[in-house]
This record gives structure tokens, sequence and C-alpha cells, in this order.
């Protein structure tokens, strides 16, 4: 029974891990034509609809290691998509902020970008969705516990 048990939990594991991996590189592809890695991506898709963002947090919200956060903001900033702004309160504090032309980028890519994942999960039902949802956060949650 608990030999079944681990079975059906590692059978899990290498499905969902095929499947996000086949999802994200068929999406990072896309992202690539614009010129883009699917990092810089993230960023300005964050600045686009969170608001100017402490480079220092912006790491942590896309799950980024801080090392490479200044690397990409460079990029990003060498391509005239997001400028860096110092914090008028706290000198320690410098935010990133959406150039105009990082603005029509992202406009231009967010649209297809959103159409393609909702075909790529249209094989779903909405309630499939929902319970998709519903069970992975539940296995994200539950790493907490150990």
């Amino acid at each position: 029974m608990e030999f079944e048990q681990n079975e059906q939990s590692l059978k899990l594991f290498i499905v969902l891990s095929r499947a996000y991996r086949a999802v994200n590189e068929h999406v990072n592809k896309r992202i690539q034509r614009y010129g883009l890695n699917p990092t810089e991506f993230a960023v300005l898709e964050l600045l686009y609809h969170k608001g100017d963002q402490p480079l220092q947090q912006i790491g942590g919200k896309i799950l980024l290691a801080s090392g490479s956060m200044t690397y990409v903001i460079d990029k990003l900033e060498k391509k005239e998509y997001i400028r860096r702004v110092p914090c008028p309160d706290d000198r320690r504090v410098t935010f990133a902020q959406i150039t105009d032309k990082g603005i029509k980028l992202i406009q231009q890519v967010f649209p297809s970008h959103r159409n393609e994942i909702d075909r790529i999960m249209s094989v779903l039902t909405d309630e499939e969705k929902e319970t998709a949802i519903e069970l992975l956060k539940r296995i994200g949650l539950s790493i907490k516990q150990y």
C-alpha cells in the first residue's frame, strides 16, 4: 500500500514537471520572438501591472535570485525599457520604473501572451482549472510544513 502511494506521488511529480516544462518552453519561445528572455519579460510585466518596484524586491516577486536581478535590470535599462529612479524618502532604495518604450512593448506582447496561455489551458474546463488551482496551491502551501 505504501509502495503504491509512493509510486503515485512520484508519477504525479513527473507528470507535473513535464507539463510545466512543456508549457514553459512553448511560452518562452514566443517571448523570445520579441527580443526578450523570460526573466526580462517577467520584470516588464510586473512593472506594467504593479507599477514602480524597489529593485531589492523584484527578484522575490518573480522568483529570481538577487544576483541575477542586477544583470536583468541592466539589460532592460540598456534597451531603454526601464529606468532606475531613486526613492525620494530613502537614499538606500532605488525603484525600477517602466519607460514609455517598455509600456509600448508590453502592450504589444502581453495580449498575445495571455491569449496563448488561455489557448494552452483550454484543454481544461473552467471547473477543472479551478480544481487544478486549488490542488496545486495545496501542494505548494504544504511545503511550509516540512
